[in-house]
């Protein structure tokens, strides 16, 4: 973090210089909802002190307690990028094993299995675990910290909208009554029951499972063995997933209870929490719980839906993300992870048009990207929870452990790949750096800076600022390198870093070519944290499979995901000056 760039400034540098608040009738961003997909658009949004966004919620404040719990290693990449991700992981029960249970032959249940949750190089981050509460009052911190002191407005109802020739003009219900705004976007993330989605039209398609299950939040005594570990229990009696949760004493459990009828809905059950903790003993027996308090519980049935698009057409005004455009079941953990994953893809897209450094154009590939996601998700959903409710015999038990495994990187959000289009490439140079595939988030890996020696991961340069950032990866012999710093236009909108083979030791940084340590800011103070050496004991470019005779490129999108892969030339092609560009 540079916060002395513009002259010395003292106090917290997470908070940026305030600016005046715009109108709120008159707006470039109205966001519908403040879950977690609308908080984490706004909080990107509110970094640009030139944007005027507004976030409106129809409850009467924050939310005290949270649904969601489980935070995969993506989320954690991306909340890097907002400044917040240690303390997150401070707060957080970290997942690091999980622990398969299945029938016993002599009754009740036995521990068949155990893998580790998060394998050996996926992410520098971790699988945590933490109310949802507490993700959205992170984002919330740093809404109030950009430089309009963004804030939710409570209370407030969408009623409907119209298109208005360049943007929409939508109709409130605020708590002195009726009012208006206008926004030139419009972004509904506003849960299941979307009004925004209804006002466009727009519909969840897809069938419910017709499968009850409950989830209860739990301070208990307990005599199983594996309470502070993540659980699957598959058992005669049903299935259970235990989530310890943060703070030590606290769990979640997931009890699978009766199928449905065809027409039936679960509130028709009446189902008790007394009825809902005996069927986990249930499934848990020998062993028992005894709860001692139950902070939150619920019942609901699965059921995955998609909506057909995410946006209202060719010239797109109006979005939906989150649950307004995908629901699921939340044992494969994505629900709020990919609802988050909606709000950073759409928010560098309208920042960038908004703020000129992109053509409408660019906000298209919102929902050619985000609706591959979700029907991906869906689709892995549906397949992992019939797996999950088949009644096992205990044969089966390292087979079903195997798929849990096999598909880690999904269920980490780490797998997900955009296909080829304007702000993607093709492939073409992908041997250059294999394990930076174009369409997937850029797979951080540690380097040492050279002007100070810090360990640190490369990754970890990307900041919610809608920079696009080039990663020159140098050649052997840095001919290449030369060449390339010699001819790179200066002027190009993009974050450029430099990654050299050798320790950073052998670095004279004053020998580095000028345009490496660039004077910035008001007072034209050299930039020092440009270029990065590869670390002796994880050598990134053997990592990530950098070709070392004749280096390569990395362009990176604002969101983390890799553009393109390129040659170490002196020029970068026309097509991907146009994706940093507009």
């Amino acid at each position: 973090m540079q916060f002395h760039r513009d002259g010395f400034r003292t106090g917290d540098p997470r908070v940026a210089p305030q600016v005046e608040a715009g109108a709120k009738d008159d707006v470039d961003v109205l966001i519908v909802g403040a879950g977690p997909a609308g908080l984490t658009l706004a909080a990107y949004l509110a970094q640009f002190g030139d944007i005027n966004s507004r976030l409106v919620e129809a409850k009467d404040g924050p939310l005290k307690l949270g649904q969601a719990d489980g935070i995969a290693c993506r989320s954690m990449e991306m909340f890097q990028v907002f400044g917040f991700a240690n303390r997150v992981m401070e707060e957080a029960y970290w997942v690091n094993d999980t622990v398969f249970w299945g029938p016993s032959e002599a009754g009740g249940i036995q521990r068949t299995g155990r893998i580790q949750d998060v394998e050996d190089g996926l992410s520098e981050m971790p699988h945590v675990i933490l109310n949802q509460a507490r993700v959205h009052d992170f984002y919330l911190e740093v809404m109030r910290n950009g430089p309009r002191r963004l804030a939710p407005d409570y209370e407030t109802r969408f009623v409907g909208y119209a298109r208005d020739g360049g943007g929409v003009f939508v109709a409130l219900e605020g708590p002195n009554g009726p009012e208006s705004c206008r926004a030139k976007y419009l972004v509904g993330c506003d849960g299941a029951r979307s009004a925004v989605r209804g006002a466009m039209g727009l519909a969840l398609e897809g069938e419910a499972a017709h499968q009850a299950w409950g989830v209860m939040d739990v301070l208990a005594v307990t005599d199983f063995p594996d309470i502070r570990f993540k659980c699957v229990i598959r058992s005669g009696p049903g299935n259970i997933v235990l989530i310890p949760r943060e703070g030590g004493n606290l769990f979640r459990v997931y009890v699978e209870l009766d199928r449905l009828g065809a027409q039936e809905r679960i509130s028709a059950r009446n189902i008790t929490l007394d009825q809902l903790v005996a069927a986990a003993n249930r499934i848990f027996a020998p062993y028992y719980i005894e709860p001692k308090e139950v902070p939150w519980w619920s019942v609901y049935e699965i059921g995955q839906r998609l909506c057909p698009r995410f946006d209202d057409g060719p010239d797109p005004r109006v979005f939906i993300a989150g649950d307004a455009c995908h629901t699921h079941s939340p044992k494969a953990g994505q629900g709020m992870n990919v609802s988050m994953g909606d709000g950073f893809n759409l928010a560098w897209k309208l920042a960038a048009v908004l703020r000129g450094d992109g053509t409408p154009g660019l906000l298209q590939s919102y929902n050619a990207e985000r609706h591959q996601v979700a029907a991906d998700l869906i689709g892995f959903d549906r397949h992992w929870a019939k797996r999950f409710a088949e009644r096992p015999a205990a044969r089966e038990s390292q087979e079903f452990q195997e798929y849990f495994s096999a598909h880690q990187g999904f269920t980490a959000g780490v797998s997900f790949r955009y296909a080829p289009s304007l702000i993607v490439g093709d492939g073409a140079h992908q041997g250059l750096a294999e394990g930076f595939v174009e369409g997937t988030r850029v797979h951080s890996a540690p380097v040492r800076r050279a002007a100070d020696g810090k360990l640190m991961e490369l990754g970890h340069v990307v900041e919610a600022d809608g920079r696009w950032r080039l990663f020159a990866f140098a050649d052997r012999a840095e001919h290449a390198l030369g060449a390339f710093c010699h001819g790179f236009d200066a002027a190009l909108p993009v974050d450029l870093r430099v990654v050299l083979q050798h320790d950073y030791r052998e670095v004279e940084v004053t020998g580095l070519p000028e345009m490496l340590l660039p004077c910035t800011g008001a007072l034209g103070l050299q930039d020092f944290e440009r270029v990065f050496c590869a670390e002796a004991t994880s050598d990134i470019f053997q990592m990530r499979g950098v070709d070392r005779d004749g280096g390569a490129l990395v362009l990176v999108r604002p969101d983390q995901h890799i553009s393109h892969v390129l040659p170490l030339e002196n020029r970068l092609p026309e097509t991907v000056v146009r994706c940093i560009t507009g």
